[in-house]
């Protein structure tokens, strides 16, 4: 964004582990207790379906950054293959979604501090971090990057304590008030059937997200041709946190017994006498959130900055002061996330709910331009061109997954208006943009 900025650079573990940090947050800290609900301990599968197809993505992503590393990223590669629609749809249906979502992270982060601070308004709470995440991104990439990698190693850090305690119970050495029970039957590891696997894959998706910020982040790479390096240790250092983590959570508690409330790491250790335990988890549950919204706010802010350099957003957003992030970027964006936040405080529980599982499909839509696009601006081999169209073929059984739960299907149906509404504004821009081509064109007058 800002000149200084630019000269940041990072050498690729750094990128692994600040995508790390932006990746691990509350879709996995919290949101794995409502994929267990719906498969049981058959969400490993679900997981692994995530993994692949996020990797593919990524890789995708990494090979056109080393081709040609620009500034705006994903959205920019879809404009170079499919044209200006392409990349200005891709950047607005971003910032829409992302905007949703760190509303959302910004009530979850005010409920989790409530542990702590009961008699404390939400709304205070939702200001505060705010101004945290916006003070991270007026500091600077530099900043940024430092923080996201010490958040990754703290909540690493919880992810393993909860492993080691977990073993220790499960060997015994550790006593509970409650029996380890092991799944021993297709009911225990399949309860919800195929149709309840296929519901949760959504939600094994939703851990993995945050890999459009590591396609920005990746400019600032020493060497962009070491992305696809960067991607493959990060996805498959999360894959085995993921794995084992959830493997032993599923493992020490029967299925039925997780909530939507509550992390699977407290419910699996709640029978054991460590008060600690729940004092741990919401730190580390403040700390996820609080990292992948920091890195969400730099996303949005660095994807309306190129928007508005390449005219597919007013320039002024554009326009660089005193600060690091241009003033009506900032403006723009805090509206929106105050608006969220609003939205999150004053809506049902349900409404808004659809509504963040809608922006959550929103970014799954992008992955899809991502994997497109690569198909068309690389020249690939045909073992490339196989993962990319499986990693589709992923993506769509994860959305078309969510018409099969409850909770889920409204969030469908939502994510497809708002991507109505966004195709209507680009259809009606494009109609401008050929006008003024025709204009530009225009031969000059014979005498």
């Amino acid at each position: 964004m800002g000149k200084s900025q630019k000269k940041e650079k990072m050498k690729w573990w750094q990128l692994s582990l600040f995508g790390v940090g932006c990746t691990i947050g509350t879709g996995f800290f919290l949101g794995s207790s409502l994929a267990i609900k719906m498969a049981g301990p058959s969400i490993l599968i679900a997981y692994v379906i995530a993994a692949i197809g996020t990797y593919f993505v990524f890789d995708a992503l990494s090979k056109m950054t080393a081709k040609e590393p620009l500034e705006g990223g994903f959205r920019s590669y879809s404009k170079k293959a499919f044209g200006r629609w392409a990349g200005f749809s891709s950047g607005w249906v971003y910032w829409c979604s992302e905007v949703l979502i760190m509303g959302s992270q910004m009530t979850a982060l005010s409920i989790f501090s409530r542990f702590w601070f009961p008699k404390v308004p939400l709304w205070v709470f939702a200001i505060g971090y705010a101004v945290l995440g916006l003070a991270v991104i007026l500091i600077g990439v530099g900043i940024l990057n430092k923080l996201e990698n010490i958040l990754a190693v703290l909540k690493v850090s919880a992810i393993i304590m909860f492993i080691i305690i977990a073993a220790l119970a499960i060997f015994g050495v550790i006593d509970g008030d409650r029996p380890i029970q092991y799944p021993d039957s297709k009911g225990d590891l399949f309860p919800g059937g195929f149709k309840g696997l296929w519901s949760s894959v959504i939600f094994a998706f939703y851990a993995f997200g945050g890999i459009e910020i590591l396609g920005l982040m990746a400019m600032n790479l020493k060497d962009p041709k070491e992305a696809p390096k960067a991607g493959k240790v990060m996805l498959f250092s999360l894959m085995g946190i993921y794995a084992v983590s959830i493997s032993l959570a599923v493992l020490m508690v029967p299925w039925h017994k997780f909530n939507t409330k509550e992390s699977p790491f407290v419910v699996a250790l709640d029978a054991f006498d460590l008060a600690f335990v729940p004092h741990v988890f919401n730190a580390a549950l403040i700390i996820a959130g609080f990292s992948t919204m920091a890195a969400s706010l730099y996303g949005v802010t660095s994807v309306l900055v190129t928007l508005a350099k390449e005219g597919d957003a007013p320039s002024s957003f554009a326009r660089e002061g005193k600060l690091k992030v241009p003033l009506a970027t900032l403006i723009l964006t805090m509206l929106g996330i105050a608006a969220s936040v609003i939205c999150a405080l004053l809506m049902p529980n349900r409404i808004y709910e659809y509504i963040t599982t809608a922006a959550g499909l929103m970014l799954l839509y992008n992955w899809i331009f991502i994997l497109t696009s690569s198909l068309k601006l690389l020249k690939l081999k045909k073992r490339d061109h196989l993962k990319y169209y499986a990693g589709i073929l992923l993506i769509l059984i994860a959305v078309s997954g969510t018409l099969f739960h409850d909770s889920s299907r409204p969030g469908f149906f939502i994510s497809l208006a708002f991507v109505g509404l966004i195709g209507g504004i680009t259809l009606m821009m494009r109609l401008k943009w050929n006008k003024h081509k025709k204009k530009v064109l225009k031969p000059w007058p014979t005498a």
